[in-house]
């Protein structure tokens, strides 16, 4: 047991601590004088939690996990469908459950390791340098598709488009060919740019469209990016008013507690999703790129774990947990900017969420016990190796 917290990357460790720090200390100054007054002293229970959760799983075998992949895709699709029947509504999004002592957790969010586990267990257990389409990447897309499309129907389009990026992201360290990886490529930028110019020159009937599946918010976070013209004031509220605070904030920011739009409430869920709108303001560009520094040396830090990995399986689950993040810091910080559509996905370890908070710990608990765990593979074939080696005769 001491061994393996000797193996623990303290690195890694200090970053958490260092982002703890900030969200905390940025909730506080996002609730001081609102209604959400406290949730810095949640956040701090959500992260001892997530310490908790962290070095557990960092100490767990994590081909425990890959080995029962399946029956925990079985899970994880098991209570997405539960939350469809017995799940609360926040923000026109079907998908959370109410726990003991009044908190909520959200499968959606749980879904996303479990997805990550799975496509490892199944790329795994293929142990191919080249992924046949029709046998093996079609049927993974199915698997995919199916929890993406469940949450899509909790009209949760945020962690729906994150399933789809962690799909990518394994595939291509899969074994996915060049030739089938550039024809999904082409498929996904026509796709984009065709669907982008039909919705500037069908607007109306887009409108309506959406209008009569009752998805009538997705023109509200659509309009602000492609045609803010046509926007109404209280779909371009949000993404306006972002854009004023971080401007404002220049190159050093306006200082702690000091954001003007922040502090006046003109930015919506700064506690939450808009929570870089804070950082933006009262820290400026240095603040906002001391952030993006330590998400960085985070991200680097799971590549090494992967690159030092003896067991073909723990690249796969670094892979689709870098995705992961990734993604979730390109859209959060990306929609405030204009670069991409609002939607409901919060700034990792940073934003205000217990559910969100403890899979991202429990995310990286499980990289950390892939550096732990990775070179036992390799010592075990030696073991192995020398086992059997036969000891040379000498001839008489």
């Amino acid at each position: 047991m001491l061994n393996k917290f000797k193996k623990i990357d303290y690195t890694i460790v200090f970053i958490l601590l260092l982002l703890m720090g900030i969200s905390i200390a940025v909730l506080y100054s996002a609730t001081s004088n609102t209604q959400y007054h406290g949730y810095h002293l949640r956040m701090a229970m959500y992260y001892a939690i997530g310490f908790v959760v962290f070095f557990a799983l960092s100490l767990v075998d994590f081909r425990l996990l890959v080995k029962y992949g399946l029956y925990i895709y079985l899970l994880g699709v098991g209570l997405l469908i539960v939350v469809m029947f017995i799940g609360n509504t926040y923000y026109n999004a079907t998908g959370w459950m109410t726990l003991p002592g009044g908190l909520s957790f959200q499968p959606a969010e749980f879904f996303k390791l479990l997805l990550v586990v799975f496509l490892a267990h199944v790329l795994y257990r293929k142990r191919k340098t080249q992924l046949a389409f029709w046998r093996d990447v079609i049927p993974i897309c199915l698997l995919t598709f199916v929890p993406f499309m469940i949450v899509m129907a909790q009209n949760d389009l945020g962690n729906a488009l994150s399933y789809l990026v962690i799909l990518t992201g394994m595939l291509w360290i899969g074994g996915m060919k060049y030739s089938h990886a550039l024809i999904a490529l082409a498929i996904f930028a026509g796709s984009v740019i065709g669907g982008i110019s039909a919705y500037k020159i069908y607007y109306d009937e887009v409108h309506k469209f959406f209008a009569d599946i009752g998805r009538e918010h997705w023109i509200e976070r659509i309009d602000p990016w492609l045609v803010p013209d046509k926007a109404t004031e209280k779909a371009i509220y949000h993404t306006r008013n972002a854009k004023l605070a971080i401007a404002s904030g220049g190159m050093t920011g306006e200082g702690y507690m000091q954001g003007a739009t922040v502090q006046s409430e003109r930015v919506p869920l700064t506690y939450s999703d808009s929570i870089f709108v804070v950082i933006a303001e009262e820290f400026g560009f240095l603040g906002s790129s001391v952030l993006l520094l330590l998400y960085f040396v985070l991200i680097h830090r799971l590549i090494l774990i992967s690159l030092e990995c003896k067991d073909r399986s723990g690249p796969l689950i670094i892979v689709g947990i870098v995705a992961l993040f990734l993604y979730q810091i390109f859209e959060n910080i990306g929609m405030f900017i204009g670069l991409m559509p609002l939607t409901g996905i919060t700034l990792p370890f940073i934003s205000y969420g217990g559910t969100s908070l403890v899979i991202n710990m429990a995310s990286i608990g499980v990289a950390m016990s892939i550096r732990i765990h990775g070179h036992e593979v390799e010592e075990e074939q030696q073991t192995t190796s020398a086992a059997t080696r036969k000891p040379a005769v000498k001839s008489q």
